[in-house]
């Protein structure tokens, strides 16, 4: 009997339509256009703006286009899981919300905190229940709306991170494209260097905590830099060795859009040319879960089936990992 594998199917997104650029941001805090380009690569970030709207709201509505693109039923799905560090509420899971915000009710769903490698860690869980062939078709959801737990009076933290949710369909197949392999890890020493101080239950919330400003994203920004440039090189090279892959075999890098130094490095690493890195930053910020789901979303067209892709994340936790697979279609009208 042929192996299964689970293979990305279709890929839906959203996107706020405010953009924050970096101009604008200079008024708000001591930060230059100059300075965000040089240093980090980003031009603007979208913001949820709009009153009442949470990561569940734009998450549902990436999973809607993905239902339509993929003329799928929402009772067809299986399961959702949605990778968030920004969910709608503590509990329950976000993905339940986005589950009945599109009318998937015969399913069950669960959240995946692993900060900026969700994606990744999220897609690593649910090929499992496709290859297992107890489902036909898991959705993962990337979704954050960083804007909310970010201090845009803290330089360091405002101008890297921006709102935005993407998903894919997997379905199996038995042919020689979907999840390949894939190589997760974490290292809980990180979490010293990279969190939101307040707001669990080590630190509940209080009059103090708002206060002092616990409830922000702090980050030392040197100490995630160096673990991140190493980690996500290492592991992007590490699946490219295990399987014998050279550079002219990859068709595409997609890494975690944080840094485009940690990118630039990631790639050098795994001596591919830049016009094999799919690079969104600029455009988008940082999106935590979502920068991986969405760089898929925003060069599906240019995807063909049998291209090997690598995907690589680096997050809070420290989390890191890579996934290799084999595209699975085609672009549309090919």
């Amino acid at each position: 009997m042929a192996k299964i594998r689970a293979a990305i199917t279709g890929v839906g997104a959203y996107l706020p339509e405010y953009r924050l650029t970096n101009d604008e941001l200079s008024k708000m805090v001591d930060t230059t256009d100059e300075w965000i380009m040089k240093r980090i690569g980003i031009k603007e970030r979208r913001i949820m703006k709009e009153e009442g709207k949470a990561t569940s709201d734009m998450g549902a509505e990436a999973v809607k286009q993905l239902l339509q693109k993929t003329n799928t039923s929402a009772d067809e799905i299986d399961l959702l899981i949605c990778a968030t560090i920004t969910p709608d509420m503590p509990f329950p899971a976000t993905a339940n919300f986005i589950a009945d915000k599109v009318g998937i009710h015969n399913s069950w769903s669960f959240d995946l905190n692993a900060a900026c490698s969700g994606f990744i860690f999220a897609l690593s869980t649910a090929s499992q229940f496709i290859e297992s062939g107890r489902y036909k078709k898991v959705i993962v959801v990337g979704a954050d709306m960083m804007s909310s737990i970010i201090n845009y009076n803290d330089r360091s933290t405002c101008p890297l991170f921006g709102d935005a949710a993407a998903a894919v369909m997997l379905e199996p197949t038995t042919d020689d494209t979907g999840i390949v392999d894939y190589i997760n890890n974490v290292n809980g020493l990180g979490r010293y260097h990279l969190h939101m101080k307040a707001g669990g239950s080590l630190l509940p919330a209080s009059l103090e905590t708002i206060r002092d400003e616990k409830h922000f994203v702090y980050q030392e920004g040197q100490a995630v830099f160096k673990a991140a440039v190493s980690s996500m090189a290492d592991v992007a090279v590490e699946i490219m060795k295990k399987h014998n892959l050279a550079s002219e075999d990859i068709a595409w890098l997609v890494p975690h859009q944080a840094n485009m130094r940690i990118i630039e490095a990631t790639a050098r690493r795994m001596e591919i040319k830049k016009e094999q890195v799919m690079i969104n930053i600029q455009k988008y910020g940082n999106t935590t879960a979502a920068t991986i789901p969405l760089c898929l979303w925003d060069f599906e067209k240019q995807l063909k089936k049998g291209d090997n892709v690598i995907l690589a994340a680096f997050g809070a936790g420290f989390t890191w990992g890579s996934v290799y697979l084999k595209w699975a279609y085609d672009p549309e009208g090919n």
